[in-house]
């Protein structure tokens, strides 16, 4: 294919950021924060500079206090030992040529109480323990079952807000070129959105204009520091991962898609399955649509795509963007090899989450 006619190597305008791809680096957490303090290292730096070649990299979630901590060995941005951390890797990508953002992240009730600051119960909308959720509290631990949440006060939410602006803020220091709020995959400002984890009774439950209401002040929060240019989020409609569902999902992301884009935030990167690979009823199409025709300005798709089928539909004009996740743990120079239609490296679960540099920066690229 002639590079000219490739859908996954047009340029894209993305804000005030120019990226020469369409092939973005999506977040993958991958538990290899120095402890005590989940620090980001040198070792860290490597393997993000690795990717640089990417779009633009979206940083693995990175919590943005100690009580959005939801598994060991994942990486803050609340410490100021974390944020020089993570100038290392914003130096690191900017000095290979990449671009990056740092994901933010509150776990809310997907955590355990030997993970909390005091020992105390994780937080969420309502105190629904949620079905087949797992996490992991230490390297001897295995995974181990989510427990009940406590609700949280009213009065505690604008602390939350707090949390993700401070968090922003500190990406900011950090070196990083925006931020992208994760509001995805059953952690906190999910549980918010989608009404099988929140049945609040106040002004932040009940109605969609009522659940979407804390999401929309984090992003309003977050905008304050970066300006909407530099901001995107992340969402998951029909994602079931860590015991979630909605209701109406069409109606609740149509209002939600509304909403964003009258804050002028810039990109909404969409989970278009399970996360888990879960294709059994295929993309949602209408909800996609709703997006679509709501959300005036970058539509990033996510979920187990193929580089053909990524250009198949951002030929299509069903999405700007795709965030690819497996693939890149396993293929440094990803882009390179989709652009080349090289072979691919298969990836390692068992190296997924926690060790070394093995199954982390040691995969080669087509130059090794």
């Amino acid at each position: 294919m002639n590079k000219q006619d490739d859908a996954l190597f047009r340029l894209y305008t993305l804000g005030p950021l120019e990226l020469p791809n369409r092939v973005l680096m999506s977040p993958l957490t991958r538990s290899r924060a120095a402890q005590p303090g989940d620090v980001p290292t040198d070792l860290n730096a490597e393997y993000y500079a690795q990717r640089a070649g990417a779009g633009l990299i979206i940083s693995e979630a990175t919590q943005v206090s100690p009580q959005g901590k939801g598994y060991a060995f994942t990486p803050g941005i609340h410490s100021q030992e974390q944020v020089d951390g993570w100038r290392k890797v914003t130096e690191a990508v900017h000095g290979a040529g990449g671009r990056i953002q740092a994901q933010l992240w509150h776990v809310g009730r997907i955590s355990r109480p030997e993970l909390q600051p005091g020992g105390q119960k994780p937080v969420a909308p309502s105190a629904i323990q949620p079905d087949g959720a797992y996490t992991f509290i230490s390297a001897e631990s295995g995974m181990v079952e989510v427990q009940e949440p406590r609700a949280l006060e009213l009065d505690e939410l604008p602390g939350i807000v707090e949390q993700y602006r401070q968090g922003a803020q500190n990406a900011k220091a950090a070196g990083f070129d925006g931020v992208q709020i994760h509001a995805a995959n059953g952690y906190l400002l999910d549980q918010f959105i989608r009404s099988g984890s929140n049945h609040r009774t106040d002004a932040y439950g009940g109605s969609v204009e009522n659940r979407i209401r804390l999401p929309l002040e984090v992003v309003r929060a977050v905008i304050e520091i970066w300006g909407p240019e530099r901001v995107g989020i992340r969402v998951s409609p029909t994602g079931s991962f860590n015991g979630m569902h909605d209701d109406d999902p069409l109606e609740t992301y149509s209002a939600f898609a509304e909403a964003l884009d009258a804050t002028g935030i810039t990109y909404i990167e969409v989970v278009e399955d399970s996360f888990q690979g879960n294709h059994e009823t295929g993309r949602p199409e209408s909800i996609i649509d709703a997006i679509r025709s709501r959300f005036s300005r970058t539509y990033i798709g996510n979920g187990a795509y193929t580089a053909e089928e990524a250009r198949q539909r951002i030929d299509a004009g069903r999405c700007d963007l795709v965030t690819f996740g497996r693939p890149f743990i396993a293929n440094p120079d990803l882009p390179e090899r989709f652009r080349r239609g090289a072979s691919l490296n298969e990836w390692d679960e068992a190296t997924f989450y926690g060790g070394d540099e093995h199954g982390y920066t040691d995969y080669p690229a087509l130059s090794d």
